[in-house]
């Protein structure tokens, strides 16, 4: 287990922002922690204190470490149906409301600048393209710097263009030693920076927004703020282009969704007008005094409105109650004529005595909102008040006040109902966007193994087809030797052939035949002379003929072998004594003659030993 999830990686973390300023903090733990755990095995560390020592000491680890946190998948057209829905709404609605002008693009995330580049394509296949390099600037940013490297370079492998329609290629990328540029006059259209979206001011006026896979990384509560931000950067009419596994229903107030399935979504432009609501209320004043040919119709109608309304004139008397407020507040039909502020209902549920002297001073109606009452009954009912100003029009005086009280219990338990289950419905919606986004996140580490295994079973094919190419040099070589072996053999049996051959004529000599080289030393050493002196082949070849002890005085030819090897002269006959290996003693005749090489040169002397008369014995 990789050290402790709390404190441990938070060590990390507080460590890459200190000295690397790369803030990870808003990312989500989990990811994070999958992805350090992961270099943490690379590098052979299983504690996070640990590996911050080993940043310390290793300061090339981090890059290697910011590589493996971002991963930095990316491609050509990824999601080839998503660009095609851009296309169609940049076709229908971007371009038509900008006919002229700049175009201002935002790759936030761009890795390494597929994205951008894909874009200036796509525009450069509606528009054209010498109106895209007029027209088109792309801003690409990320907090990759090798990344970024990489893609102000702008070459990509073969496998890396894959996706990549043939006739695209053909038109916006050139061949290279390297792989296939990107064109270099379309380069210059997209601008690469460093920016950091949590920390970074956001670029602004865009009218297009790539922001893919990037929400993904991040905590709930550093998403708002991002969308916040990806809020203000755009245009009004602007659109944003997030990934597959990114949504922004919760975010109904700042996105509009034009392609919900693409994830493709319009701003929402924040209302600079305030809404204002003007309600103006007229009432005769009644009083016990007023003649009974009123018409009824108007007492009636006051008397059976559905919510409870109290009347008061300027001083405060209580001159009207309908039958609704009866009901609700316990009140008898004498209050009419009694100061409102003896009753109970005027400071229970709330204290309205205050509220009518603020619509006093106002003349504006007041509106209290979810006032709670107990009603008799035991139970809790909820009440709108409305304090509305009786005012003669044109400026006339004060007659009185209207107290209007609605029941809006039944629409606060549909509310409350409505908000509980809006957040149920938000906080699922969060837990299944978090799971999706884990999704893809995991997705693109697995995709990112795929290539790391992509790219191991490339070398180890490689490495293989060099061991086949060795085997193939082994077999020739190997053919060789064999071949090199026949002929050897063939040799080495003519060779026997000839030591055969010559041992024959050797013995048809009937002679002792010993050669010698220049340093006198026994080359050969024939049958006859084993058969003379007693000793074999193996014993005497390599040794001084002149050492030799047998029964021939070896010492007598030292001056003839000597003068023989100077001059290259046959030397005369040397007749002399000698004992033959039987003990019997013998006379012999000697002769010396030159041995000559293939080349002409001197190589040594051929001793010639005959016996003058043989041994009847031997």
């Amino acid at each position: 287990m990789m050290g402790v999830m709390g404190s441990g990686i938070e060590a990390v973390l507080d460590h890459l922002k200190r000295t690397r300023a790369f803030d990870f903090t808003g990312y989500r733990r989990a990811t994070l922690t999958r992805r350090i755990d992961k270099r943490m095995q690379q590098v052979g560390v299983d504690d996070y204190e640990r590996y911050v020592d080993y940043l310390e000491v290793h300061p090339e680890e981090f890059s290697a470490l910011l590589d493996t946190i971002l991963i930095n998948v990316s491609a050509f057209f990824r999601d080839q149906d998503a660009w095609d829905a851009l296309r169609g709404r940049l076709v229908d609605e971007l371009l038509p409301a900008r006919p002229y002008g700049p175009i201002r693009v935002w790759s936030a995330g761009c890795a390494s600048g597929r994205e951008a580049y894909s874009a200036v394509m796509l525009f450069a296949e509606i528009i054209g393209i010498e109106a895209t390099k007029e027209r088109l600037k792309v801003y690409a940013t990320d907090v990759d710097e090798l990344a970024l490297d990489q893609a102000r370079q702008a070459v990509y492998s073969e496998r890396e263009m894959e996706g990549v329609p043939h006739e695209l290629i053909g038109r916006y990328f050139e061949r290279t030693p390297s792989g296939l540029a990107f064109r270099n006059d379309l380069r210059r259209i997209v601008i690469f920076g460093r920016h950091d979206l949590l920390q970074d001011a956001p670029i602004s006026r865009v009218d297009l927004l790539l922001c893919r896979n990037t929400l993904m990384y991040f905590n709930t509560d550093v998403q708002a703020q991002l969308i916040e931000r990806l809020h203000f950067s755009l245009a009004d009419d602007g659109l944003l282009m997030l990934g597959r596994a990114e949504m922004l229903l919760s975010h109904g107030h700042l996105f509009q969704p034009v392609d919900i399935k693409h994830r493709i979504f319009r701003k929402v432009p924040r209302s600079t007008m305030r809404s204002r609501l003007l309600s103006i209320t007229g009432a005769r004043r009644l009083s016990p005094e007023e003649d009974t040919d009123e018409p009824r119709a108007i007492e009636l109608g006051f008397e059976r409105r559905p919510t409870s309304e109290v009347l008061i004139d300027g001083a405060g008397v209580v001159i009207g109650v309908n039958a609704m407020a009866r009901a609700t507040f316990g009140l008898a039909a004498e209050v009419v004529g009694r100061p409102f502020q003896d009753l109970q209902v005027s400071y229970r549920p709330v204290e309205l005595r205050s509220y009518i002297d603020e619509a006093q001073a106002s003349g504006q109606a007041v509106h209290i909102e979810d006032v709670d009452w107990a009603t008799a009954e035991g139970s809790t009912c909820y009440l709108d008040i409305n304090i509305v100003p009786l005012v003669v029009p044109d400026g006339g005086p004060l007659l009185g006040f209207m107290l209007s009280f609605t029941d809006v219990t039944a629409q606060r338990t549909v509310r409350d109902e409505l908000e509980h289950t809006h957040h149920e419905l938000e906080t699922a919606y969060e837990e299944l966007q978090s799971t999706n986004e884990e999704l893809e996140t995991t997705n693109e580490e697995l995709q990112s193994t795929v290539e790391e295994l992509e790219t191991t079973n490339e070398e180890l094919q490689s490495t293989n087809e060099e061991l086949e190419t060795m085997n193939e040099e082994l077999s020739s070589t190997n053919e060789e030797l064999h071949a090199m072996n026949l002929e050897l053999s063939e040799r080495t049996s003519e060779v026997g052939r000839i030591n055969a051959y010559m041992e024959s004529v050797f013995a048809s000599l009937q002679a002792s035949v010993v050669v010698v080289d220049r340093d006198l030393h026994v080359r050969v050493w024939d049958g006859m002379s084993f058969e003379l002196w007693g000793l074999r082949s193996d014993e005497v070849e390599g040794r001084s003929f002149l050492a030799l002890d047998i029964g021939f005085p070896v010492a007598q030819l030292g001056p003839a072998i000597h003068a023989c090897l100077r001059g290259g002269e046959h030397s005369a006959p040397l007749v002399t004594a000698a004992v033959n290996r039987r003990g019997h003693p013998i006379t012999c005749t000697a002769r010396v003659s030159p041995l000559h090489g293939s080349s002409g040169d001197l190589e040594g002397a051929i001793i010639l030993v005959e016996q003058e008369r043989p041994d009847p014995d031997s």
